[in-house]
């Protein structure tokens, strides 16, 4: 038997605080940019956001979900972003078909290799922890 998670007016603040940052760190990043250099970032900015993502998962768990939810969905949901990736994509398929696939496909690949990458490098970081927290044995 399932429990139903229980919906919490701290946890949905958390999440749209952090949203507030992600989108506000976004949108530093690519509003003084050239108009034609705008795919490139939202792919830069997808990737590393999904290493990031991986590095809160790796590191959290399942553990602190105030943190998860303020880092993961909020910060980082808000700083990464499909949709723009998607109309991007959609935009350039009919003039530039073979940039627009490449741009889907290395934005897919390097995302999902990017968040591998934060989540090795995360459990990496919270196995070091924990084993800095054990007690020393003594000799």
């Amino acid at each position: 038997m399932t429990s139903t998670p229980v919906f919490s007016w701290r946890i949905l603040g958390l999440v749209v605080l952090g949203g507030m940052l992600g989108v506000a760190a976004r949108a530093a990043l690519v509003w003084p940019i050239d108009i034609a250099a705008v795919p490139v970032v939202t792919a830069a900015i997808n990737i590393v956001g999904a290493c990031a993502l991986g590095v809160v998962v790796g590191v959290l768990g399942t553990q602190h979900p105030s943190a998860r939810a303020f880092l993961g969905t909020g910060i980082l949901g808000g700083f990464t972003t499909y949709s723009a990736f998607a109309v991007q994509v959609a935009t350039l398929a009919p003039t530039a078909p073979w940039l627009a696939a490449l741009l889907g496909a290395f934005s897919l690949v390097a995302g999902i290799a990017a968040a591998g990458l934060g989540l090795w490098v995360g459990r990496r970081l919270a196995h070091r922890s924990a084993a800095d927290d054990a007690p020393e044995e003594a000799e």
